[in-house]
């Protein structure tokens, strides 16, 4: 079997107050994609449209499923025990979205007018 080589580039990476680095996204084959942040700022009980406008409104988005599990295993403690939205709709209905829970780490969908949680992330391409 062949060596596979990955490179990770050095990263200098600025981060503004309140601003916590999460960490590393992979692609699906395991190379680099980006670099995630965390922004500072927490919307309290929104339902999905109205913490996605948020997130934009702060010069974010919504972090994606698997974004939510890396600042789950590495920021869990910027959190509170709670549901958080995903940017992530359900794919085959559009009256569903996807949150995680940060007490647990559990994964769902519930309507996008129900209401959660939501913290903002910005991404640093590699």
């Amino acid at each position: 079997m062949p060596d596979r080589t990955i490179d990770i580039h050095a990263a200098q990476i600025i981060l503004a107050d309140g601003e916590h680095y999460a960490g590393l996204i992979l692609n699906n084959d395991g190379t680099p994609s980006h670099h995630l942040v965390l922004l500072p700022g927490d919307h309290d009980d929104a339902e999905w449209q109205a913490a996605m406008e948020w997130a934009k409104s702060i010069n974010g988005e919504l972090p994606t499923r698997r974004e939510q599990s890396l600042l789950f295993a590495n920021c869990k403690q910027h959190f509170q025990t709670d549901w958080y939205w995903s940017g992530e709709p359900h794919a085959s209905d559009a009256r569903y979205a996807w949150y995680q829970s940060f007490g647990y780490g559990d994964q769902s969908y519930g309507l996008v007018g129900d209401h959660c949680r939501a913290r903002a992330v910005r991404r640093l391409p590699i």
